[in-house]
């Protein structure tokens, strides 16, 4: 590697500004080796980060009409039948199904399945699967 130097110099009398440019080689140490320590050491650090998981129970399509009429009340109909699994999300990408059941008065998912990467759908069409509604854009 080269590293460039440059020097100002003022010529006497003329007034000008003379650049001298002079190149000299540069020597860096080598790097030092990283020991493996296989893959557990290097995913300890990763296994107490907290991810968001989303769970999807259906969708639905209404008319902007129809979206500007809601209210207090009002019922949008999904496309999944109650004995449908929902679809559990990480970062947008789908990951497993799982039913939905109550656990002391909270709703919680049982997993039934978990998806392999030939089953997602980035894996299948080469692009990123769609997001949960309210998830776009935020990465």
């Amino acid at each position: 590697m080269e590293a460039a130097v440059e020097e100002k110099q003022d010529v006497q009398g003329a007034g000008t500004e003379q650049v001298k440019t002079s190149v000299s080689s540069v020597e860096y140490p080598q790097a030092p080796a990283v020991r493996d320590s296989g893959p557990k050491g290097s995913l300890d650090v990763l296994l107490d980060v907290h991810v968001p998981i989303s769970v999807v129970i259906g969708s639905s399509e209404v008319e902007v009409r129809r979206l500007l009429q809601l209210g207090p009340g009002s019922v949008l109909t999904l496309d999944k039948s109650v004995d449908d699994p929902v679809e559990l999300y990480l970062k947008g990408s789908r990951f497993a199904t799982a039913d939905i059941v109550v656990v002391e008065d909270k709703f919680a998912v049982r997993i039934k399945e978990i998806l392999s990467i030939s089953t997602t759908p980035s894996a299948v069409t080469g692009k990123p699967a769609a997001q949960p509604a309210g998830q776009e854009n935020k990465k």
